[in-house]
């Protein structure tokens, strides 16, 4: 068994039961990742030139015109269908799952989503995240989820949403709710007159739980800037890490993944601690991912320059320039393929890709 690291931890938080479920009286029920995929409206498109993206992008592929030009939604973690299972299918599809943020351009964040991704049909859709809360009354609110979203990891029924310094949350895809006429209140989040308006999404996913980020005093709490699995661990594992500029942290931590209920193993006294931490990261870091030891890590060198994977072992790093494509962020694999997968952020250069792990040798 590995050696647990003692000084920082995660506690998980009671599911929103009463809230999910009054949300989901409110829109006629949950129509689940199932009923998303039945109601895909957008459609990416094949790059044409992927290797002028990056030496290391083999396939590439760039969101719908308005997608990519957006300055209030940013694209940020990725996971897959191979995440969440062994069949690397979801219901026979195979499917990739970003995360985007919302910059605030004046009229405040609209938070966090996710978009669900079709890989071979290439369609795909939003998916507004909220955090939905009852009153004493018994009155139903919704806030949007407003967080950096910089990494997910979808396991079994699970997305894992990173939070930085406040840990991640939790959501269950069978929890995804349709909107009815949410055209009409594109800058609107909330409950009026027994309607939901969600930013103009015709679909939302309430957080079921969290895991909180906690640290012992004198110790500095982990961020949790992105995250990734690895399948190569028994039992799987959640790997993360940390964006550090200057002086900051830019440690690697891996918490043990329970293979049944795809949520983390925990102590007796409920607390989540980490098998293994490494404070020997690259600086600004945007995602890692560990495929049999070696970790593979994307760093961006801004919106005009190609970004940078770095590869190898904590400590032993060694710098592949130009390997992928402006602003790189999460990075995620894919077994059976053994391809790894990123995005990038940046208006009028966004894609997400496909890179062969061998090019990497």
């Amino acid at each position: 068994m590995p050696t647990v690291v003692h000084g920082v931890h995660l506690t998980r938080t009671a599911e929103n039961v009463s809230e999910i479920e009054a949300l989901g009286e409110l829109l006629g029920g949950r129509v689940g990742l199932a009923g998303l995929l039945d109601n895909l409206k957008y459609r990416a498109q094949p790059s044409s030139t992927p290797r002028l993206m990056g030496r290391a992008v083999e396939r590439a592929w760039r969101w719908n015109d308005y997608d990519c030009r957006d300055h209030r939604w940013w694209p940020q973690g990725i996971s897959s269908s191979a995440d969440a299972g062994e069949s690397e299918k979801y219901d026979g599809h195979r499917l990739l799952v970003t995360t985007w943020y919302a910059k605030d351009l004046g009229t405040g964040s609209f938070g966090s989503r996710v978009t669900f991704v079709d890989l071979d049909t290439l369609r795909y859709r939003h998916v507004l995240l909220v955090a939905p809360s009852l009153d004493t009354d018994g009155t139903l609110t919704l806030r949007p989820l407003r967080i950096h979203a910089g990494g997910i990891v979808w396991r079994g029924p699970y997305l894992h949403v990173a939070a930085t310094s406040r840990g991640f949350y939790t959501c269950h895809v069978d929890d995804v709710m349709r909107v009815e006429g949410d055209d009409e209140w594109p800058d609107r989040l909330g409950v009026e007159a027994g309607r939901v308006a969600s930013y103009g999404h015709r679909f939302v996913l309430p957080v079921r739980f969290a895991y909180q980020a906690r640290a012992e005093a004198g110790r500095p709490r982990l961020r949790y800037s992105f995250m990734s699995l690895d399948r190569t661990t028994s039992p799987p594992s959640l790997l993360v890490g940390e964006y550090g500029r200057a002086q900051e942290t830019t440690r690697l931590a891996r918490f043990e993944m329970d293979d049944v209920t795809s949520l983390l193993v925990h102590g007796e006294d409920e607390r989540v601690q980490p098998s293994w931490l490494d404070d020997r990261g690259v600086r600004q870091m945007q995602g890692a991912v560990s495929v049999k030891g070696r970790y593979y890590v994307t760093v961006s060198r801004g919106a005009r320059w190609p970004g940078t994977v770095f590869v190898g072992k904590p400590g032993a790093l060694s710098k592949r320039p130009l390997a992928v494509p402006m602003g790189p962020e999460d990075i995620a694999y894919w077994p059976s393929t053994d391809r790894l997968w990123s995005l990038t952020e940046h208006p009028g250069r966004r894609w997400f890709f496909a890179m062969r792990r061998s090019w990497f040798d």
